[in-house]
């Protein structure tokens, strides 16, 4: 419990110590080439692994991420934000030292059972830890809120992968690529991270409210008295169409992430090469990060159900739009286009928090959303596998070029279709005359340390003025790293943009 003149400003940090943490899991491929030549070292051996055999471990990811976030949800909701937080240290951190045994004495079942389901519970653990206890702090600006503790997430890759790389290269020698003594560090620094963001976290007294809330946004968008309970929620309509929405949208944006960087090099062959593919695939991050803020802001005044709708609508035009560009030539065209979808991805992520709380309520909306996240893994299947499938069959009818990706940006825009006529039949309740408080889909329940937004109610507690110094010093802890990996991937990029 928050101590009286706690400033709600430290949280997002704490947050985002432990969403760059497990944001490595987007930047695992940095591994696959050396581990696929562990054993020859200087090229791969008959003992070696194969890349789609390490590939497993990113499909295991993904799989427990949603498995573990939908199973220990409730347990987090009860325990409180600081001990999820914890736990996911210990795996996140915990999975990389069972992943160094696994190279060390080269068995893949180490790294699958390490990074893959070890690594992956502390994925879903670590994910959904801050978002209820975000949306306390902030109930004036929900989307704001999780939007700056989930672009976190999308920015580990950032940070993590040109890490990895250096510590690599650092301790490679004649007999070793130097991977297992990465894993070693990488889990050391991410398990300390991790603990120091568990133990910032801390949930807010009851009755506590900022200064006007409820006031300045044009949208209800407070905290509600009563909140639906994770089992309610699961069998309301409006869970499953969140679901669908949530679905559709990543399997279209992780379909093309898939592929990204063997497309743009297909689709402008002589002039885009290996690095510059790698920059355009950094520079998609930097677009899926930057979205994850912008659009999760966006939100709090538009309403979760408008942003969503331009997340399809215009999606489902972009890529419509992708064969032209690629058979106009224009690579600035073509790059700009996939920039702005990679955006409304992120954004996704980002803002489907908040659409939970508006809905359901904000009391249980950390144990909603891990039952939510089983829609990220089923889309963590379905997108890849359709993009790769369609690409592979084309490439087998002889298509080249962008003719071997027109039917698949076709299909994608069927699947934005589908999630725009998901959003649609999703109704945000309205709020009372009486108590100015949301409704719940009429399954509402009592919820420990939910706070109450009513206009016109006394101001509890106020965090103008108050720990400004610390304020500083844990976003600068943050920050540094985040913006050095900004910095890598800018550099890269121009390698492309220049072409």
């Amino acid at each position: 419990m928050a101590a009286p003149g706690y400033n709600r400003w430290l949280i997002p940090p704490a947050a985002l110590a432990i969403h760059l943490s497990i944001g490595m899991a987007y930047g695992f491929s940095v591994f696959w080439l050396p581990l696929s030549r562990a054993v020859g070292i200087t090229a791969p051996a008959p003992d070696d692994w194969s890349i789609s055999t390490l590939g497993w471990m990113y499909t295991l990811f993904f799989v427990m991420l949603g498995s573990s976030a939908a199973l220990f949800g409730p347990w987090l909701e009860r325990e409180g934000p600081r001990k999820a937080g914890v736990v996911a240290a210990c795996c996140w951190g915990g999975g990389f030292f069972l992943s160094a045994i696994g190279v060390y004495r080269h068995e893949i079942a180490w790294l699958w059972l390490g990074s893959g389901v070890v690594g992956g519970c502390g994925l879903g653990l670590g994910y959904i830890s801050p978002v209820s206890t975000l949306m306390k702090w902030f109930p004036d600006r929900r989307g704001l809120a999780t939007g700056l503790a989930i672009m976190g997430f999308g920015g580990g890759a950032m940070i993590g992968s040109p890490l990895a790389d250096a510590l690599m290269r650092a301790f490679a020698t004649p007999t070793s690529v130097g991977v297992w003594q990465t894993f070693v560090v990488l889990g050391g620094l991410y398990f300390v991270a991790m603990l120091a963001g568990a133990w910032a976290y801390r949930i807010p007294p009851d009755g506590w409210r900022p200064d006007g809330a409820g006031l300045q946004s044009p949208h209800p968008v407070g905290p509600s008295v009563t909140s639906t309970t994770p089992d309610v929620a699961c069998r309301t309509r409006p869970f499953w169409k969140l679901w669908l929405v949530l679905c559709l949208n990543v399997s279209a944006g992780i379909g093309v992430l898939g592929v990204a960087s063997p497309m743009i090099q297909e689709v402008f062959p002589g002039r885009v090469d290996a690095s510059a593919a790698a920059g355009f695939t950094g520079l998609l991050s930097l677009f899926n990060i930057g979205g994850r803020l912008f659009w999760a802001s966006l939100s709090d005044w538009l309403g979760r159900p408008r942003t969503y709708f331009i997340f399809f609508a215009l999606g489902m035009v972009l890529y419509a739009s992708v064969p032209w560009a690629s058979r106009t030539g224009n690579l600035l065209v073509f790059v700009s286009l996939f920039a702005v979808i990679l955006t409304m991805y992120g954004g996704g992520f980002a803002a489907i928090p908040a659409y939970l709380a508006d809905v359901f309520g904000v009391g249980y909306v950390g144990a909603i959303h891990g039952r939510l996240l089983t829609a990220w893994s089923t889309a963590g299947i379905l997108g890849p596998v359709f993009v790769n499938y369609l690409r592979e069959y084309q490439l087998a009818r002889g298509l080249t070029g962008v003719d071997a990706y027109a039917m698949t940006m076709w299909v994608l825009v069927g699947l934005l279709g589908m999630g725009l006529l998901a959003n649609s039949r999703v109704r945000v309740p309205g709020v009372t005359a009486e108590k100015g408080a949301a409704t719940t889909a009429g399954h509402a329940v009592p919820a420990p340390g939910t706070t109450a937004v009513v206009a016109g109610a006394p101001r509890v507690s106020s965090v103008a003025g108050a720990q400004w110094g610390r304020v500083a010093v844990a976003w600068t802890l943050v920050l540094v790293p985040l913006l050095w990996g900004v910095w890598r991937t800018l550099t890269l990029a121009g390698q492309l943009l220049g072409r």
